[in-house]
């Protein structure tokens, strides 16, 4: 690469920064890892920089290179749970409604399959438009759309799911508490 792309390059990555790490951050939940997916991501696109004709476009192409290295950390990732005979202690952020609302967002987004999750991330997180969605992932229009949908289905109804299961949760803990129950009377507290 000659002496006057690599600057050009270098002057990308100083201006795009915190924009591409942001998007990062919106592809992989752990702070640390979206980190390691920018690097990754720009040490890629380094390689191939001469060869984005249009620089406008570099936002679209870095963030698929993100999107595809993503992928495949996900398909190559192995079980990280160690089974451990106590459980370790319950964290509590600051307690904003904010930060737990982020906290359940990042996590139900991880019912969702890669594809379905960089779609959402790049169509309201990022708030690109259907047609820069499909050109940044490659795929058509009807694509985006038909996978927006499927996936915000999914969204909801996982979210759906996890406030019925809060709410029998807490029914039965007030089911149980007025029985008088103490974890040895089974029967009668089943009813």
């Amino acid at each position: 690469m000659a002496h006057g792309e690599v600057l050009e390059f270098e002057e990308y990555v100083r201006t795009r920064q915190e924009a591409l790490l942001r998007s990062a951050r919106r592809l992989v939940p752990d702070p640390i890892d979206a980190q390691d997916l920018l690097q990754t991501a720009l040490v890629r696109t380094y390689g191939r920089w001469d060869g984005i004709a249009d620089k406008s476009l570099a936002d679209a192409y870095l963030r698929r290179v993100m999107i595809n290295t993503r992928t495949e950390w996900w398909r190559a990732r192995k079980l990280e749970e160690v089974p451990t005979e106590q459980l370790p202690d319950a964290s509590v952020d600051d307690g904003s409604e904010q930060r737990a609302a982020r906290a359940l967002l990042m996590d139900v987004l991880k019912v969702l399959a890669p594809k379905q999750r960089s779609v959402v991330v790049l169509r309201h997180w990022e708030q690109m438009s259907t047609e820069e969605t499909a050109a940044a992932l490659g795929m058509s229009a009807g694509t985006v759309k038909s996978t927006l949908h499927r996936a915000l289905a999914r969204l909801r109804q996982e979210l759906e799911a996890r406030d019925l299961d809060a709410r029998s949760l807490e029914r039965h803990g007030t089911r149980r508490a007025a029985h008088g129950c103490d974890g040895r009377e089974q029967e009668r507290c089943a009813a």
